[in-house]
């Protein structure tokens, strides 16, 4: 559902490549920027149509691309307040990317020249939004590298590693990933397939790497997981 964002709190301060804006600002996006309500599971599509650059207020949503296999192919996973992802002023590619709520979650579209005049005015913007999209930019390229040269469960137990490292807690000596992930979620971020992972993670499970408890992953011994995540094909 979309609204005006006029009648909303001006959420935009919040956002990580937004951090110390002017108020004025802030204000200004609020004016500016439509304000997406997602239930969970449910999408936002095609983001090609949406010329600029897609925030999340808050929640939690992934990227992907239907278009890839059975189970699609989810390039990324964003949550808190951030920029989920920046389509261009023009349209580049014939790719039918899609966001998805992974839980309730609030979005906002910041036209192109919206942002470039942002930019243009808070040069800080831009060298952060650079920062993050290289980031993200580096972590694609290390998956796609993953895709040729191993197998799913070291693929798995790489994005497992991450997850807990980004993600993760510390609860009675295991680090806990705190998002529910479900077998086909995990498929998708690894290039595979339901019951690829669903092996992959009794193998973690045997080597004593992980273990799981009402749908959450607990990291139990992160040396035997990095051992996993290193073999090659």
């Amino acid at each position: 559902m979309i609204e005006n964002a006029h009648a909303q709190q001006p959420l935009h301060a919040g956002v990580d490549v937004f951090r110390d804006l002017p108020q004025s600002e802030v204000e200004y996006l609020a004016t500016r920027c439509p304000i997406v309500h997602l239930g969970e599971k449910e999408g936002l599509a095609p983001l090609e149509e949406r010329r600029g650059v897609l925030l999340l207020l808050g929640g939690r949503v992934r990227v992907h691309e239907q278009a890839f296999g059975t189970h699609g192919l989810t390039f990324s996973v964003a949550e808190g307040a951030t920029l989920v992802v920046q389509t261009g002023p023009e349209r580049r590619s014939s790719r039918a990317l899609r966001v998805e709520a992974l839980e309730p979650s609030t979005l906002s579209v910041v036209g192109w020249e919206d942002f470039e005049e942002l930019v243009s005015r808070n040069p800080e913007v831009g060298l952060r939004t650079i920062q993050l999209l290289g980031e993200r930019l580096e972590a694609y390229e290390g998956r796609l590298s993953d895709l040729v040269r191993k197998e799913v469960p070291a693929r798995l137990a790489g994005l497992l590693l991450g997850l807990s490292e980004h993600e993760g807690s510390l609860d009675q000596g295991e680090r806990r990933i705190p998002a529910r992930y479900t077998h086909k979620q995990l498929a998708s971020m690894v290039g595979s397939n339901r019951e690829a992972v669903t092996r992959a993670m009794a193998k973690m499970r045997r080597a004593g790497a992980v273990r799981t408890r009402d749908r959450t992953i607990y990291v139990t011994d992160e040396d035997a997981l990095w051992r996993l995540a290193e073999a090659v094909r």
